[in-house]
């Protein structure tokens, strides 16, 4: 909601009733505008933020809250402007399209070579937000002589939550996915300095002053290249954010995906997190199939959540057993770029073009309380709970609803992070199963590029020992399972609460965990 603190008296002027119908239009037009605009810039911070630092309820918490909180001390201010005041509004348009419009770039290059990232970050939000605060307060003043005070509010406040509506439609929809973040913030940006030499023009009589004018249209063609050269400007802040070169880059209204190469080595990042290394991600996916797959008497029908690279489904299909496997990821672009994209559907060897195969892009918590099929295996591979959207996929409730669709002698294989580096929250994970009546049986394995990685198996009995395992592994052999159930001292049990859907227990763990290794590494 805006804070409106401000005086209303102001200077009426002489205008034709024409020509007063243009300028109160004008200034109408502008409410929605800056709304739409403000909103943006919020939500790009929010993101970007996100992406770099993860955990998106905190970044977008915290964004929100300073940036709301500085638009009530631009609310403030505003009773401080007591002469021209479209003048006023007119520097603030300016100000706000220049400090918005380079908000991306700004973040990025910030990220990548400031160690004060969060500082530049709130920064430029407070500054921004208490800039935003101003503009509907002084627009209000501008137009009291237009309409009564109570038409006038009621007006103002209606365009500005409707182009707030407009800009958190526009923002997942289309400008994250199509536009893209960097080319974003300078298209609003140009928008509101638009709104700005609209204004400059309208009102010149009022305060004849050329200069501004100027001022404007400089800020204008410096944002309108950013317009156009922000693609090679996200090119190259992307470039400082990953040591080797990119070969493909793209966003999702979910995430950010980067493939990288270098030699002969080809690593996937979601939203800055590393996800693979084409050099040793083999270990990991034959790790988390094969010793349950192998275990479960007739896994004819399998399902795989999470997991869109299709390395998992990879797997599956080396079993001559399987006779389907159903896939449920949310990204679309995930699946089509591992299904489509020449050097990662090289990778999963082209599994997800398998006859075998279904693909579904949903969100598995919802997916399947929507379905009633039940499946002799299922892999849940997500990433690891770095924040309340993921840790949903961890607790109670989920593994309840995965037990509806286990086949009675089925199997489950759990991803479940590090049991090394973040030892509660694998331990959590184990637990949690345990508390909804599957037997858990949690197992590791090492990963090169990631170090000790853990799995569960979740199921109705005691699990047994496979004594074989499906042809063309290039990791595991039958010799070697018995040794992935062992714990040395530094990974056994530790005491733990379990992870529920009001508590997320488990992305606290995650976090400490966590934070405290990479601690103790620089340390």
């Amino acid at each position: 909601m805006r804070v409106l603190c401000y005086p209303l008296e102001v200077s009426a002027s002489t205008t034709s009733p024409v020509d007063g119908r243009s300028k109160t239009l004008a200034l109408l037009v502008s409410v929605f505008t800056i709304a739409t605009c403000g909103l943006i810039y919020e939500l790009l911070a929010g993101t970007i933020a996100s992406y770099l630092l993860g955990d998106s309820v905190t970044q977008f918490s915290v964004i929100i809250g300073l940036y709301l909180s500085a638009m009530g001390v631009g609310s403030f201010l505003s009773r401080y402007f007591r002469h021209d005041l479209v003048v006023r509004f007119i520097q603030i348009e300016i100000l706000v399209g220049l400090i918005g419009g380079v908000s991306s770039p700004v973040f990025f290059f910030a990220f990548a070579e400031l160690q004060a990232f969060r500082l530049v970050l709130f920064g430029w939000v407070l500054v921004t937000g208490v800039l935003v605060g101003l503009e509907i307060p002084l627009l209000i003043r501008i137009l009291k002589e237009r309409f009564p005070l109570r038409d006038l509010i009621s007006k103002v406040l209606s365009l500005d939550y409707v182009g707030a509506l407009a800009a958190s439609l526009l923002f997942p929809l289309w400008l994250v996915p199509r536009v893209g973040l960097m080319r974003t913030s300078f298209v609003f940006g140009a928008l509101n300095v638009l709104v700005a030499i609209w204004t400059c023009h309208i009102f010149f009589r009022e305060h004849r002053r050329p200069w501004l004018l100027v001022q404007a249209y400089v800020a204008f063609v410096v944002l309108l290249a950013g317009i156009v050269f922000s693609t090679e400007l996200a090119s190259f802040s992307e470039r400082r954010l990953y040591k080797d070169p990119i070969i493909f880059a793209q966003s999702s209204p979910y995430q950010r995906m980067v493939l990288t190469r270098a030699d002969d080595e080809v690593r996937l990042y979601l939203n800055g997190e590393l996800q693979f290394s084409s050099l040793d991600e083999y270990r990991y996916h034959e790790a988390l199939v094969h010793p349950g797959l192998a275990a479960v008497a007739s896994p004819r029908h399998c399902l795989v959540l999470g997991g869109g690279d299709g390395f998992a489904v990879r797997e599956l299909l080396k079993d001559q057993r399987v006779e389907s496997v159903t896939l449920v990821d949310l990204d679309p672009l995930m699946t089509e770029s591992f299904r489509d994209h020449a050097t990662l559907a090289t990778l999963n060897d082209h599994a997800l073009r398998s006859p075998r195969v279904t693909v579904h892009n949903a969100d598995a918590f919802v997916w399947l309380q929507e379905q009633t099929q039940l499946y002799d295996f299922i892999v849940v591979d997500f990433p690891d709970p770095l924040g309340y959207s993921v840790g949903k996929l961890y607790t109670r409730t989920f593994y309840r609803r995965l037990i509806g669709h286990l086949a009675p002698q089925g199997l489950i294989a759990i991803q479940s992070t590090s049991p090394l580096v973040s030892r509660q929250a694998f331990w959590c994970i184990v637990e949690t199963v345990r508390s909804v009546g599957l037997v858990a049986t949690p197992y590791h394995a090492a990963v090169p590029t990631f170090g000790e990685w853990g799995f569960t198996l979740a199921s109705r009995e005691a699990f047994r020992m496979p004594k074989t395992l499906a042809p063309g592994l290039r990791f595991l052999a039958p010799s070697l399972l018995p040794g992935l159930f062992e714990f040395p001292a530094d990974m056994r049990p530790v005491a733990v609460e379990t992870n529920q859907l009001n508590n997320q227990i488990l992305v606290r763990y995650y976090e400490q965990g966590w934070r405290h290794y990479t601690g103790q590494l620089g340390s």
